[in-house]
């Protein structure tokens, strides 16, 4: 659940009714807002004279004419609903992929006008797209495992197409669908070469290495190896998560675990803490499942869960896959963006990483422990992909000190940070520009300095990048020392001089998003308006207006328990009876996962108990 510090409360109204509740108008009640996160929506042609832009909300491809006056829109394509990522094929057609449509659409801009001339479906919720192999004319898009297009029967002989056995332990969640651009088939959809499946959940970005011979596959909600262990009951004067009898304690009670919940016991004001569950995480230096104690609670968890986030495969070669697929461990908890550095061959994940093992908000002082202030770490992890693959995650926001409580803040600090790391490129000389979509910023680094852990956030912070609001998606324009760039608070492109760090030009794109939404959106992502130090925001849980698959103890020991004021029925329907208490809403309430902020106009309270 969302940490709501006392600076973002009084803005949870503006949240749910300003940023996602489309009401002001007869327009807005026509739009329907899916705040759809943008992954590469930014792409040039081959020969840099063109440019194309994935227009999310309007669900349009605009084509740009670029010269050195800057960009002039010149066409503008409708394509699928929400189209999330945009890339060029070796013929010079853009595949643009329709993130709610389960679609990509293929536009031939020679055409007068340009115009889509075949789509193809994919599986659910595709979200990026890159061209590799030899020519350079195999497209692998990214998409969920579920059951849209792979039971088709016009695809029924593709080699991992079929039930998505959804109810099925071990079995891959991370699709890859592969095409050969020059021979698409004659179905209606598309006949894909092979849909490939990784051991991990659904997945967001894809890169190519330099020779384009390696496809690299991301997890988005990759996870962090925690989970939950239920309400703890006494057995034998040692608390345990299971009963005394359960076959996890091989038929003997008592001291398997090394105690109960962590303290403390009660609030600051003495009302004596409810029992609940308690987050535990695994140590895979160790092999345990450590609280923030340190304490191993292995014997109560019956199962184990895995941690693979990256994998890379041979781009030509699709029968080794998934026999020889490298994978790459613990590189983040939601990744984002992946590239490439042409100079080293490392592969740059952008992501963030979630201490939710971590107990209670709010200052920590009857608690002992809190996660104000660190929420989320904003981190670029390298990748070294060879004989012994390494994961090394960099902070990139390592100048702040967590150990300061909000008051105790350095006011200074947020002007060094980045939140929400996205789109990454890298110059041919080895510079690396991070989209920073929560800091209306643009990261800029030696890509060697992230890569050695070299880097000073207070220094390189002076070469940060101004821009307007939402950074998501952009590409190098080398020849002319620019960078073009989609702002999707505004939604419109700016163009950057690189030189001088200024926008020389904004470009509108049309959007039918209404006025409220526009207004709104800062207060989900914005870490510099909502947060002390500049790395989190609301998004940071409740990733794209969604959530993150995590549950968190946002408890507050040094709260006072609160009544249950909302609605409902005064008495029960027999059997049930409301226990004395039940309306307490007591400070400590324990792990919750995060719930999506999608649909809340329709689903009363906010989050699990409406407080």
């Amino acid at each position: 659940m969302m940490f709501w510090s006392k600076l973002l409360k009084p803005y949870l109204v503006a949240v749910v009714l300003v940023a996602f509740l489309a009401t002001s108008s007869a327009a807005a009640l026509d739009y329907v807002l899916f705040e759809s996160g943008p992954v590469r929506p930014v792409a040039a042609s081959a020969d840099g004279s063109t440019l194309y832009v994935a227009n999310i909300p309007d669900n349009r491809l605009e084509i740009f004419d670029v010269s050195d006056n800057g960009l002039v829109l010149v066409d503008s394509v409708p394509v699928g609903m929400e189209p999330v990522a945009v890339a060029v094929a070796p013929d010079g057609d853009v595949w643009v992929v329709n993130h709610m449509s389960d679609s990509v659409s293929i536009v031939d801009p020679t055409l007068s006008p340009p115009r889509v001339i075949k789509t193809l479906l994919v599986g659910d919720e595709p979200r990026d797209i890159v061209f590799a192999g030899t020519g350079g004319t195999r497209a692998f898009i990214s998409t969920a495992h579920r059951g849209q297009q792979r039971t088709d029967a016009s695809i029924a002989g593709v080699i991992g197409a079929g039930d998505p056995q959804l109810s099925t332990q071990s079995i891959p969640r991370a699709d890859v669908w592969v095409f050969e651009a020059t021979a698409l088939g004659n179905t209606f959809g598309g006949t894909p070469l092979r849909i490939l499946s990784f051991f991990s959940d659904t997945p967001r970005a894809l890169a190519v290495s330099p020779d384009g011979d390696t496809v690299y596959v991301a997890a988005f909600h990759s996870g962090n190896q925690t989970t939950i262990i239920p309400e703890v009951t006494v057995c034998d004067g040692f608390d345990t998560a299971l009963p005394c009898n359960s076959p996890g304690f091989g038929g003997t009670p008592g001291n398997v675990v090394p105690g109960g919940l962590p303290g403390p016991s009660d609030n600051a004001a003495g009302a004596p803490a409810p029992e609940t569950g308690l987050i535990v995480r695994f140590d895979n230096a160790t092999g345990e499942w450590h609280d923030q104690l340190g304490r191993d609670w292995g014997p109560a968890i019956p199962f184990n869960l895995p941690d693979h986030d990256v994998f890379g495969f041979d781009a030509n070669n699709l029968d080794d896959t998934p026999a020889n697929v490298e994978e790459f461990d613990h590189v983040g908890t939601i990744l984002f963006n992946m590239v490439v550095n042409p100079v080293s061959g490392k592969i740059l994940v952008s992501n963030t990483e979630s201490p939710n093992e971590v107990r209670f908000e709010g200052p920590g002082v009857h608690g002992g422990s809190t996660v104000q202030g660190r929420l989320s770490e904003a981190r670029i992890t390298v990748l070294t992909d060879g004989v012994s693959n390494t994961v090394e995650p960099r902070h990139l926001n390592k100048h702040l000190n967590y150990s300061l409580l909000q008051e105790n803040l350095d006011p200074n600090a947020k002007q060094h940070s980045l939140a929400t790391p996205l789109e990454m490129v890298i110059s041919s000389t080895g510079t690396l520009y991070v989209a920073a979509f929560g800091s209306g910023r643009i990261g800029v680094f030696n890509a060697s300095a992230i890569e050695n852990d070299t880097f000073d956030p207070t220094v390189d912070s002076a070469n940060y990048i101004d821009v307007g609001g939402g950074p998501a998606g952009m590409t190098l324009d080398e020849s002319r020392n620019r960078l073009y760039l989609l702002e999707r608070f505004e939604n419109e492109m700016a163009v950057i001089d690189l030189a001088t760090n200024a926008t020389m030009q904004v470009v509108a794109l049309s959007n039918p998003e209404p006025v409220s939404v526009l207004d709104g959106r800062p207060f989900l992502y914005d870490a510099a308006l909502t947060s002390g130090n500049g790395e989190a925001s609301c998004s940071s849980c409740h990733v794209f207006g969604d959530n993150d698959n995590l549950a968190w103890d946002l408890g507050n020991p040094d709260d006072v328990v609160t009544v249950n004021l909302q609605p409902g029925p005064a008495s029960p329907p027999a059997p049930f009876v409301i226990p004395p208490g039940a309306d307490d809403f007591h400070p400590m309430k324990g792990p919750m996962t995060t719930q999506t902020l999608r649909g809340m106009s329709t689903h009363g309270a906010l989050h699990w108990r409406g407080d």
